[in-house]
């Protein structure tokens, strides 16, 4: 009786190494998604990052708050299972935060030689 008590509360694989089944994924993703355009808000607008992240994770919002069913979110974003998309958007947050320590969109300290931002250009 004791092993099955053990067994019943070990967590649920997803098949994927070290991501593990979330309790209740949904509410949780909605929550992380909201707290990206939060702190996306910091950013400037004219941020190119903001821009873009933005953008993702509003159509993603929409998507999960739209759908109730797990599975039909993973279908319609197509971007794998929903923990991953929770890693996928813990690690936005944090990259977030390096993005406002780094601030890109700022002039850079001496300027760009020349051709810097030429790529593969045939002449």
């Amino acid at each position: 009786m004791r092993l099955f008590r053990i067994l019943r509360s070990a967590a649920k694989s997803t098949g994927l190494t070290g991501l593990m089944s979330h309790p209740n994924p949904r509410p949780a993703l909605v929550d992380l998604y909201k707290q990206t355009i939060t702190r996306l808000s910091a950013l400037p607008d004219h941020a190119v990052y903001r821009q873009s992240v933005e953008s993702i994770t509003l159509e993603r919002l929409k998507v999960v708050e739209e759908t109730e069913d797990v599975e039909e979110i993973e279908k319609k974003l197509g971007s794998g299972l929903i923990e991953e998309l929770i890693h996928q958007a813990q690690d936005e947050l944090y990259l977030i935060g390096k993005m406002e320590e780094w601030k890109p969109w700022e002039e850079l300290e001496a300027p760009a030689p020349d051709g810097q931002w030429e790529y593969f250009e045939r002449k």
